[in-house]
């Protein structure tokens, strides 16, 4: 059985699952990685890929049927992220737009940021970027210095933002502020929908190494003045709201990549069992066997992980959720980095190959490993919240 096929998550799937998985797949094959290689080459966006994914109910398959969606969770969400990744052509977006915006504005967002919204999420037509990293916060979400304040009926936003993924692109992003508690005087996270054009919001793209379609942005609100109504949810309900987003966040990062780390196991395993320099194929060998193999093992673990955090998450519980999600991205990273530094390794000179389409995979596979939490941050949420044992910080 291949590494990328669907099949191999038979034994813990639903039928309907199974089918999301088979009829996601057939999409990403009919694009690839080479088509993907081909919109970053283009400096481009993959608007085909993204809108073929939206008609057929893929990007909201998450979000409330009354507003278009499909009426599924974060686990069937991950199963469409994973497969598109597995073929080789993973939309980033899927991790921000209706994953983290869309479940934010279905469970806390007011009738009316539910009708102006949901329904372009789940249809593909709109997108929303989500800004919570800051220069001088990195992984302490508690140092965010953006901060909102009233002013009539009107909030005042100002603060920057870092590594904000798509901004070119969004209609808007849900940027993480914090206001002052009345009762206490201390900082609370809230979070507000900023309109792309909205005065005093500008944006200035990153130069980043790694190659993607989707670009990483530093943000700067000066004075950003929004409507009463940009306020998501309830404004002493910040932390809710907040890791109502970050646990979809890091279930889909997994997704994003365990797809990864199946597409260049796939590439490796084709590429070991045709392979001959000697008597019988390279895949013969143990040397080049038992490493494909404990990385097929560690990505299966990794997406069990994954779905016992997509369940819980969809289940409502939030506090099981939030230990499952961090343990499967955590997981999924490791494993990401292992399959593709050993199918490189795998096809030895081939492996740094535009032809083969397996070297760049080397830095995006680092990025599971960094964000959105970085690996030590999650080591640490374990550490203390799930072991006892006291905090360093």
């Amino acid at each position: 059985m291949s590494p990328a096929s669907p099949q191999t998550a038979a034994v813990v799937e639903t039928e309907e699952h199974q089918a999301l998985r088979a009829a996601v797949a057939a999409l990403g094959q009919r694009y690839g990685r080479d088509y993907l290689t081909r919109v970053i080459r283009e400096g481009r966006h993959p608007v085909e890929l993204w809108a073929d994914a939206a008609k057929l109910g893929y990007l909201g398959v998450n979000l409330p049927e009354e507003y278009g969606g499909g009426g599924g969770g974060i686990a069937e969400l991950s199963i469409v992220l994973e497969e598109l990744g597995a073929a080789g052509c993973p939309l980033l977006m899927m991790v921000v737009s209706p994953a983290i915006c869309g479940t934010v504005i279905a469970r806390f967002g007011t009738d009316a940021q539910k009708q102006a919204w949901l329904p372009g999420l789940a249809d593909g037509s709109r997108t929303m970027a989500f800004g919570i990293t800051e220069p001088d916060a990195g992984s302490n979400s508690h140092r965010i210095t953006t901060t909102a304040r009233r002013d009539g009926d009107d909030w005042i936003l100002t603060g920057r933002k870092v590594f904000i993924s798509g901004v070119d692109i969004a209609d808007a992003t849900l940027i993480v502020g914090r206001t002052e508690d009345a009762r206490t005087g201390r900082l609370k996270p809230c979070l507000f929908i900023v309109d792309r054009d909205a005065p005093g919001f500008t944006r200035s793209v990153i130069d980043m190494e790694l190659q993607a379609a989707e670009k990483q942005f530093e943000l700067v609100l000066d004075e950003v003045r929004l409507p009463a109504d940009a306020l998501v949810g309830d404004e002493d309900a910040g932390l809710l709201q907040l890791f109502a987003g970050l646990n979809p966040e890091r279930i889909m990062t997994a997704a994003f990549a365990i797809g990864m780390g199946r597409h260049a196991l796939a590439k490796a395993v084709d590429y070991a069992r045709t392979r001959q320099v000697w008597k019988e194929p390279i895949g013969a060998h143990q040397a080049i066997a038992h490493p494909l193999a404990a990385a097929h093992i560690d990505l299966e673990l990794a997406r069990l992980m994954m779905q016992k955090a997509a369940r819980l998450y969809d289940a409502g519980d939030d506090a099981g959720a939030g230990e499952a999600a961090n343990m499967a991205k955590y997981a999924a990273g490791e494993a990401c980095v292992k399959a593709v530094d050993q199918a490189v390794h795998t096809l030895g000179g081939n492996g740094l190959t535009r032809e083969y389409g397996l070297a760049s995979l080397v830095t995006a596979s680092r990025v599971s490993r960094i964000a959105p939490v970085s690996r030590e941050m999650i080591l640490n949420f374990v550490s203390h919240q799930t072991l006892g044992l006291p905090k360093s910080y």
